[in-house]
């Protein structure tokens, strides 16, 4: 049975939905001030459709876009795109492009150029 479009979720189906375990949602509550579903007697929680949407987002820039908590955090928090001076530390990861970053050849001289080249590469990507 299929639940109309708009309707509440509870927690064991929004966390079947994301394929996710539930202490997971409830993980996400208290490191999201943005996700906060409506609770009933007993704690049950009932994901409302902004909810819904909330942790999709979440789960989006977490686990496909390689967000840690807190990068993922600011970027909720700046209405869903990364302020330049938090995108340095907020940015994910992608390990390819660390192994095949230049090796620095032992001199500043060397470097500079490097780094600038490194610089432009994460800038575009930021971009993208």
């Amino acid at each position: 049975m299929e639940k109309a479009d708009g309707a509440f979720l509870t927690i064991s189906e929004l966390a079947n939905e994301l394929d996710l375990p539930q202490h997971i949602l409830r993980y996400w509550e208290s490191r999201f001030p943005q996700l906060k579903p409506l609770q009933r007697s007993g704690n049950r929680r009932y994901y409302r459709p902004a909810d819904v949407a909330m942790a999709r987002r979440i789960h989006h820039l977490l686990n496909v876009e390689g967000f840690t908590v807190k990068g993922a955090r600011k970027v909720l928090a700046n209405g869903g795109t990364l302020a330049p001076e938090t995108a340095e530390d907020s940015a994910p990861v992608d390990r390819a492009d660390m192994a095949k970053a230049p090796q620095p050849a032992g001199t500043a001289d060397n470097l500079v150029p490097q780094l600038e080249k490194i610089r432009a590469r994460l800038k575009a990507a930021l971009a993208a």
